[in-house]
């Protein structure tokens, strides 16, 4: 009997979930060890909440560098496809994108 099914390592599902646990695993982790040092729950929420304008700052960091990149590899792919439906596919990988952070930022501000 094999316990791993076939699907899991194809089309690199298996690497990606096995990246998604350990990302996870590195979140629960931190939380674990935040807690740990400051000693509760509420104090590690106070060090978030004081924190808030540093990870904003880290976030939009991180965008600019995903912008950079994705007008790097854009271009490439532009130069190699140059078929419309090459642009159509990027633009609506484009517009999921900014969707998808703005539904994150929005979260965010919404929560505080």
């Amino acid at each position: 009997m094999n316990l791993c099914p076939r699907w899991l390592f194809r089309h690199n599902v298996g690497k990606v979930l096995l990246w998604t646990l350990l990302l996870l695993a590195l979140a629960v982790a931190a939380n674990v060890l935040g807690i740990y040092l400051l000693g509760s729950i509420n104090h590690w929420k106070n060090w978030l909440d004081a924190a808030a304008g540093y990870f904003l700052i880290w976030r939009l960091c991180l965008y600019a560098a995903t912008i950079y990149g994705w007008r790097w590899m854009r271009r490439r792919l532009l130069a190699r496809e140059a078929g419309d439906d090459a642009r159509k596919r990027l633009i609506r990988a484009e517009i999921a994108a900014v969707i998808a952070v703005a539904a994150l930022e929005i979260s965010l501000m919404v929560q505080d």
